[in-house]
This record gives C-alpha cells, structure tokens and sequence, in this order.
C-alpha cells in the first residue's frame, strides 16, 4: 500500500502523528514530574485543556477535558489550595512509601511479584536504546515509568513523522511497525488497568481526568494501528 493510500485509508498522518507528539508528551510529563506551580500554571492559565490535538473526538478524551477545563477555571480562584490537592493526590497514587494504590511501573502490574526493576524494565530499556533515548536516572528510575513510557510514544510519532514527511516510505512503515509492537508489547498489557485504578481511586479531578483523556487516547490509536483493542479499555 503507497502512502497516498495510507494517508486515504487512515486520515492525514501528519494532524495524527502531531496529535500523537503533543498529547503523549504532555500527559507523560505530567505523570512523570511532581505537580508544582511552576509548570501547571501555564497548562491552566493557557487553555490547553480546551482541546485535544490528537483524538478529541473520543467520549473519554471528551469528558476528561471537560474535567480538567473546568479545574482550570477554579485554579483562578484558588490557585495554592488546587496545587496543594494535586500535590497530596500525586504523592498518596504514585510516590507515597507505604503501598501505593495507583503504582506507575509496568513491571508491578505484569511480574507475577509485583516487583520493580525487572524483565519489563529491561525490555522497555532496550525499546528505548534502539530509538535513540537512554534515561537519565535509569538506575534509581524505573524505565518502565508511565510517563517515560508514554513520552517514548511521542517520541516513536516523532520519528514516524519525520519519515513521513520526508518521503520514505519504507522507513514511514518501519516506524508505524514501531509504534504497533511497542504499544502492543508495552502500554496496553497494562495501561488500562492503570487509567481504571486512577479513576477509582484519584481524589482530584486532574489526575481523573488525565486517566480518561489517556484511555481514549489509546483507543483512538490502537483503532489507527488496526491494533487489538483490550477489554479493559472498552469495558
């Protein structure tokens, strides 16, 4: 299949690989980094929640923004007590030190111990290494961190976009393939089980909304991939 063929058969590739970069990277970083004013002003102070760039038209991503856009209106009125919420809902789901009910890392969800650092560690590790990334905390750092995960989607659509866009369109399949056996072997064994313990157990209506926004998210590009689609994402 040519490339015009794709672009007719799945939609214009550069508006889904931009959509892929800009909301995969935010919504690692914002699961990846510690909420403080510094960043999250600008994420509410700039309308960015008004919008998806990539699959705005799914229910979840829908009624996610809808969530997080109406906290960015009461983050006017009550800017430190919001930061202080997100700040106790981040640490008691992802980084408190008793036993955490939202744990980030792959490997507690798919390691018959629930233990960090192991095979799916290392087998994300190695995903990251073919494509150019090597973390900087990898030894204190789990790789299989959630946001590290989903900031290496976004880099997977960044390359598929430079191919595309150049032309190459053995490449441009190369790293659609990519995108497909990573998100086949990686995210989606777990991340819906993850974006399901958010909503139940997230106190604020940011972290609720983020896991709504990254459930539809996933739906919305397994159907572009003509991937499986887990239960656990439809239920």
């Amino acid at each position: 299949m040519g490339m015009n063929e794709l672009d007719l058969a799945k939609g214009n590739w550069t508006e889904i690989l931009t959509g892929e970069v800009l909301l995969f990277g935010l919504l690692g970083k914002i699961l990846y980094m510690y909420p403080e004013e510094s960043w999250l002003q600008p994420l509410f102070e700039d309308a960015i929640f008004e919008e998806a760039p990539f699959a705005g038209e799914h229910p979840d991503v829908i009624a996610g923004l809808a969530l997080l856009a109406t906290l960015a209106k009461e983050y006017q009125r009550d800017t430190n007590g919001i930061i202080s919420d997100l700040k106790v809902d981040y640490t008691r789901l992802f980084d408190h030190t008793d036993r955490i009910p939202v744990a980030p890392w792959e490997s507690v969800y798919l390691n018959k111990d629930n233990l960090l650092f192991q095979e799916e560690t290392l087998e994300v590790r190695s995903w990251y290494y073919s494509y150019g990334l090597e973390i900087t905390n990898k030894y204190k750092e789990p790789d299989d961190h959630i946001g590290l995960e989903l900031a290496f989607l976004a880099h997977l659509a960044s390359l598929s976009l430079s191919t595309f866009n150049e032309g190459d369109e053995s490449k441009f399949e190369e790293m659609l393939s990519a995108q497909r056996r990573f998100l086949s072997a990686h995210p989606l064994r777990w991340i819906p089980t993850w974006c399901n313990l958010v909503e139940k157990h997230a106190h604020t209506d940011f972290y609720r909304g983020v896991a709504l926004i990254l459930r539809g998210a996933l739906i919305k590009i397994a159907e572009i991939l003509d991937l499986e689609i887990p239960k656990r994402l439809v239920e």
